[in-house]
């Protein structure tokens, strides 16, 4: 069966810096399907030639690790453009148009990429319906459709509403590119394909788990939407959220997409409910120094940068480990990571002999490099049974010379193919919402947590270490541990 990817909103940064290198990508690894047509639909008045020479360039550039000019002229054929407006009907009409002179008669596989602004989800999702575009008799129809998915539980649902009304689940796909990762996806691997860390993989040698996203970047020109969305809303309710069900979820009977995500929602529904004082005991927001001089920030603004959120999935196997969840803009560096924290041994040998006993560490670095390092003791060389700690790596980059694959090759082949599981579930999402919602009103109310500040640089408020400290830990505050 041919395929057909049409991308909404084919003028915009993200279909010229991740989606059409990604494809390309593909293409050149020979993993598309046989006769796949790409085509983008945008206001923007191009010809098929005009946007190919304008591809030409930014994935050249954004895919300059494997770019070369005879593939490009392959993959060019392949690709073609329809201006077209999300609020005009005949637009659609005209797109329809050009998709059956470029399909087969028998019909194509159609994945519909909404790269749009999230405010035009609803439209197109409408317009796809009413021009017949959803219509599956001559092939499977899937939509893909970028965060953020809502800015609340109410509009989630909304939103889930409306899709529905034109596509069943099985061919909505919620995208979230963390999990294209390879690290995020080494998690099912590591987890569930070595039998040495499943026996410990629970509150008996688990003390707590850290899940931290930092971002060395300020807001930059970016405040018409970060100053109304968050740190909560941009980062915690997606990307961390999904880093949580992975590192608790239990393993699915198979490795298939309903199960796995089966799993991930059981999470969702295991979450402790924060009420009452937990909203000032398990959460700090912050926010850093000069956001108010940002361009475009209001200056009585209150929005947060930074957040920690303490939280307890409560079930069988993670009952009271504490999950650490952190996350915050113009922070000391870029590194997103998983750190799972063992308890300390019950009794300590070698007494005075240890220097800075650490209990053993696993850290999962999902970016910038992706890899696994775990952090035992061992005995210092010419010594008498001094211990110190040691690391083992695990590198991607070290075993692909190539270098690593962008998480849209991933997710973009796993959307052809029809296979959800990296892709959020609408019960998913709203469960997350469901979670979300309530911290936000808190942090509203009169009895909100103190806005702190921290000078950018830093890993956060200073305050984070010694609120920490009170609960007998440490931050695992170490710029990325594999380079």
């Amino acid at each position: 069966m041919a395929h057909t990817i049409v991308i909404f909103g084919a003028s915009g940064d993200l279909t010229s810096r991740k989606l059409i290198p990604a494809l390309y990508s593909l293409h050149k690894k020979k993993r598309l399907p046989p006769e796949t047509q790409i085509v983008g639909v945008s206001r923007s008045e191009y010809s098929h030639d005009q946007w190919r020479d304008m591809l030409r360039k930014s994935t050249s550039e954004f895919a300059a690790n494997v770019f070369d000019d005879e593939t490009w002229v392959a993959f060019a054929k392949s690709v073609f453009y329809s201006p077209g407006d999300i609020g005009e009907i005949k637009d659609f009409q005209a797109l329809s148009g050009l998709l059956e002179s470029i399909e087969p008669e028998s019909g194509a596989d159609r994945v519909y990429y909404l790269s749009t602004m999230p405010q035009l989800y609803q439209a197109a999702v409408e317009q796809l319906g009413a021009s017949g575009l959803a219509e599956d008799s001559k092939g499977q129809r899937r939509v893909i459709i970028e965060k953020p998915f809502g800015t609340d539980l109410q509009t989630a649902r909304d939103l889930n509403d409306k899709v529905h009304r034109v596509f069943r689940e099985d061919q909505i796909y919620r995208i979230d590119h963390y999990l294209g990762k390879e690290t995020v996806q080494n998690l099912f691997a590591m987890r569930f394909a070595n039998s040495i860390f499943e026996p410990l993989w629970n509150r008996n040698y688990i003390d707590h788990v850290q899940i931290t996203v930092a971002e060395e970047v300020k807001i930059g020109s970016r405040a018409g939407y970060y100053d109304k969305s968050g740190i909560l809303r941009d980062m915690f309710q997606n990307h961390i959220f999904q880093l949580l069900m992975l590192t608790a979820m239990e393993p699915p009977p198979r490795f298939d997409s309903t199960m796995v995500r089966d799993e991930k929602v059981k999470v969702l529904h295991s979450v402790r409910p924060m009420t009452g004082g937990d909203f000032a005991a398990q959460t700090v927001r912050g926010r850093y120094e000069g956001y108010s001089d940002e361009p475009g920030v209001p200056k009585d603004s209150q929005t947060e940068t930074f957040a920690i959120l303490k939280m307890y999935v409560d079930n069988w196997r993670w009952k009271n480990v504490p999950f650490y969840l952190r996350s915050g803009k113009a922070m000391s560096c870029r590194s997103s990571q998983i750190v799972i924290q063992f308890k300390s041994p019950p009794h300590l040998l070698f007494g005075s002999k240890v220097r800075d006993f650490d209990a053993n560490r696993l850290v999962i670095q999902v970016q910038p490099a992706e890899g696994i390092q775990l952090h035992i003791q061992s005995k210092v060389p010419d010594t008498d049974m001094k211990t110190r700690t040691s690391t083992l790596d695990f590198r991607f980059g070290a075993i692909d010379a190539g270098g690593m694959p962008d998480g849209y090759q991933r997710l973009l082949l796993d959307a052809i193919n029809g296979d959800a599981s990296l892709f959020a579930r609408s019960d998913e999402v709203e469960l997350s919402w469901g979670i979300i919602d309530p911290i936000l009103a808190a942090w509203r109310s009169p009895a909100a947590p103190k806005l702190i500040t921290y000078p950018p640089g830093l890993w956060g408020p200073e305050e984070t270490t010694e609120w920490m400290r009170r609960q007998k830990r440490e931050w695992f505050d170490v710029c990325p541990v594999i380079e």
